[in-house]
């Protein structure tokens, strides 16, 4: 059911409360909150509304809009990425979470990167890089007559920057080191982080080609490429590499794969220029100098009806996307952005990341098994109906203030399309934070684990238990204080004749679900989401290699 708490009376679990008190909430010198979770979700909302002054000088249509931000929020409907909970209305002003900056092959661009990460570390945004314009190892310095120590060494460099600048001064910088699978070093890129205390401040992704995985698929060798030159220099076998990629994600997760060339056939405006990276989690692809701003829409709060038997409320639903898209444009230009150059690419372009989260306790309300070909279809069916509203929301704005600058050199003007403001609108970010806040399961995963203890920043300990695990007990008779301690010893209910067969197949974890079944539904979301999608892939202690390997 859906629920709608008054303007003035915001409901929140306790975890909810410590989070917004120990990350979000203002603060005077002493370190005391000097607002409540209401204050920070008014001057959240009244801040982005003011955005509406620079289209119209309708001062009651700004409060309008404030209104609706504020109500959305309020109601944990949408939450909007924790740089703008964080700085919107501060000094600040900094409100986007993602960021891509270039790494050009020369001593001055690379440290000119490194300050501009520190910058934007500072202000509580993550960046991407792509290493692959720097020459590899042993090449030629002609400056020095020296030879390059490659960009591996580089990365070690922008790693210790970020370890120590913390985002915000709340939250550890996070980076995305992204090398080409052609570059001549990348056999060393891919052990970069065999070891576990070397580049803790990166995730790092292979970025493969169509040809490349022609390679694999053929079983020949493929070309390196000097970046500095363009000239081949060597050649190795294709599967000898895949194998060990596969390898090293099965041992630790490291690296992960980024299939560039797909990604590039889905960039809105290729005459600008190609996508190198993405931001730290993988879901948003951005040019150099780029960035987005994301927020997410809570599906569990338009579940209506019986619980267990709840069907998705579109009417509501509908109405949250095109506040949200309105919120997501405002915030790019009441944003302050630590770079010029990142400020002209953004607004040329617009882009915002509209997501998701709650998906597994929107499955949960409709009793729907997450594992199960009903779940694959409502992915689809819910999240190309976010993708169709957002889109529709997008083209209103554009109606109203204009396209977005870079409209003609898009592939929407290339394909006679009507003006849109935004040049993406949809991404499915992790949610980590904010689904806390919002009390809910995070992104499009399962539910992690139905009690457990969450270490989060700066590893202190938040005791975590499921809300709806606990409403479903008591309203189908099988809750107890035993049952609950049971569970809370393994975090599944699987095997436990005293919750029902029923429940014990809709409420599967993480890992009692198949990793098939986790990327059956992360395929669902990407067919109608502009960007990527953030998913995770759980494996057993026991999983093989090549179990890694037909996941890839």
């Amino acid at each position: 059911m859906r629920v709608e708490p008054t303007s003035d009376r915001l409901i929140l679990s306790q975890s909810a409360k410590r989070v917004l008190e120990k990350r979000y909430l203002q603060k005077n010198a002493d370190g005391k909150p000097v607002e409540k979770p209401e204050d920070l979700f008014r001057r959240v909302a009244r801040n982005i509304a003011t955005a509406e002054s620079f289209y119209t000088i309708d001062d009651a249509k700004r409060d309008e809009w404030e209104e609706k931000f504020y109500g959305a929020m309020a109601r944990l409907e949408f939450i909007p990425n924790s740089p703008t909970l964080m700085n919107a209305g501060t000094d600040i002003q900094q409100l986007s979470a993602c960021f891509v900056l270039p790494v050009d092959d020369s001593m001055e661009g690379i440290f000119d990167s490194i300050k501009h990460t520190a910058i934007i570390h500072k202000s509580g945004g993550g960046t991407g890089f792509s290493f692959s314009r720097i020459r590899p190892r042993n090449d030629v310095v002609n400056s020095t007559r020296g030879v390059s120590s490659g960009p591996i060494s580089f990365m070690t460099v922008f790693d210790a920057a970020t370890e120590t600048v913390k985002q915000g001064g709340r939250r550890r910088g996070a980076n995305m080191a992204i090398l080409r699978v052609d570059h001549p070093d990348i056999l060393h890129f891919i052990d970069a982080k065999r070891r576990n205390d070397r580049l803790n401040n990166f995730n790092i992704s292979v970025a493969v080609t169509d040809k490349f995985m022609k390679a694999v698929k053929d079983g020949v060798e493929y070309d390196l490429v000097n970046p500095r030159t363009g000239k081949v220099v060597d050649s190795m076998s294709a599967q000898m590499v895949f194998d060990k990629i596969v390898e090293g994600a099965w041992r630790n997760g490291e690296p992960g794969i980024v299939f560039i060339d797909e990604i590039n056939r889905h960039n809105p405006t290729p005459k600008i220029g190609l996508i190198e990276s993405t931001n730290p989690c993988g879901e948003q692809p951005l040019l150099p100098y780029e960035s987005c701003n994301l927020g997410s829409i809570n599906l569990s709060r338009f579940a209506k009806g019986t619980l267990g038997e709840a069907a998705i409320d579109y009417e509501g639903l509908g109405e949250c996307v095109a506040t949200a898209v309105r919120f997501l444009d405002n915030v790019i230009d009441m944003n302050n952005y630590p770079l010029e150059q990142i400020e002209a690419l953004t607004k040329a372009n617009r882009k915002i990341g509209l997501g998701v989260m709650g998906y597994a306790d929107l499955l949960i309300r409709m009793g729907i098994p997450y594992d199960g070909e009903r779940a694959v279809e409502v992915a689809e069916e819910v999240m190309s109906f976010v993708q169709r509203m957002s889109d529709e929301a997008s083209r209103d704005i554009a109606e109203e203030r204009g396209a977005f600058p870079n409209f003609a050199l898009s592939v929407y003007a290339d394909r006679g399309e009507l003006p849109i403001r935004n040049a993406t609108r949809t991404t499915i970010a992790p949610t980590g934070t904010i689904s806390i806040i919002a009390d809910t399961t995070s992104g499009v995963e399962p539910i992690f684990a139905l009690a457990f203890v969450r270490n989060v920043m700066d590893n202190d300990e938040l005791v975590e238990s499921n809300s709806t695990f606990e409403a479903v007990a008591r309203e189908y008779g099988f809750y107890s204080d035993e049952l609950i301690k049971k569970v809370a010893q393994t975090g599944s209910v699987q095997g436990m004749e005293e919750v029902p067969e029923r429940w014990r197949a809709i409420f599967k974890t993480s890992h009692d679900i198949t990793p098939q079944a986790h990327t059956r539904i992360q395929a669902a979301f990407q067919k109608h989401t502009d960007n990527a999608v953030s998913k995770t892939v759980n494996f057993a202690h026991e999983a093989t290699v090549e179990d890694v390997r037909t996941v890839f």
